[in-house]
């Protein structure tokens, strides 16, 4: 992942660099982040605004400005709660779409009811109830077309139909062409028995996992 702050400013990646090398002088294990690093933030209201300003405007956006921006997270849990918030913000009305659940091996069916099934959300998988907005971004968790379309790739949606996604390319070499999100079935590796999900492969990404934005850049 690489940020840049002010458009390419290369302090920034100096002094991230002597952070994570240690570098820094610190006081019971705590770092003062000057303003060459960013601006300090009191809550997340305040962060939305900073790094998406004018959010109401999303569909006047162009692409560009959207694949400059995102709000890096640790964990999933703050991810999701994060692009959720982010979502309510948009105009418009959420679209939402169920996941046809299914475990493969049908003697576990008995064991592992449709409801449980449902309330899954396996790390990589998209959730059973997936809830979008025309002008939301979105993050590709399947390779479909690589190199264009690979898990990790970030969209913009520009019209959600009953059994497609119609976005926009937002990073990768297909910036900026128009692309075809079908529903796809995934199988979760970690888990103690298998089952399918038949869903379409993205996620919401206002907001992404510091993992998952490995390999983009971000202006700042």
């Amino acid at each position: 992942m690489r940020a840049h702050l002010g458009g390419g400013n290369i302090i920034f990646p100096s002094k991230l660099l002597l952070i994570g090398d240690g570098k820094v002088p610190h006081f019971e294990n705590r770092i003062e982040i000057d303003r060459d690093l960013g601006e300090r933030v009191s809550n997340i209201e305040d962060l939305i605004s900073k790094v998406y300003p004018d959010i109401s405007e999303i569909e006047n956006k162009d692409h560009q400005w959207m694949c400059q921006r995102a709000i890096l997270a640790a964990r999933n849990s703050s991810v999701d709660e994060i692009n959720d918030l982010i979502l309510s913000k948009l105009p418009g009305d959420i679209v939402t779409y169920t996941s046809i659940d299914n475990v493969m091996d049908q003697e576990d069916a008995v064991h592992y009811p449709q409801e449980f099934l449902n309330s899954l959300n396996p790390s990589g998988l998209p959730p059973y109830s997936l809830k979008l907005k025309i002008g939301a971004p979105i993050i590709l968790l399947r390779n479909l077309k690589p190199p264009n379309l690979c898990n990790g790739t970030r969209l913009q949606i520009k019209f959600l139909r009953n059994n497609v996604i119609v976005a926009i390319v937002l990073t990768g070499p297909a910036v900026g062409q128009t692309v075809l999100i079908p529903r796809i079935p995934m199988i979760p590796n970690d888990l103690p028995f298998n089952f399918e999900r038949i869903q379409f492969p993205v996620k919401l990404s206002f907001a992404v996992t510091i993992n998952k934005s490995q390999g983009q850049t971000f202006n700042t």
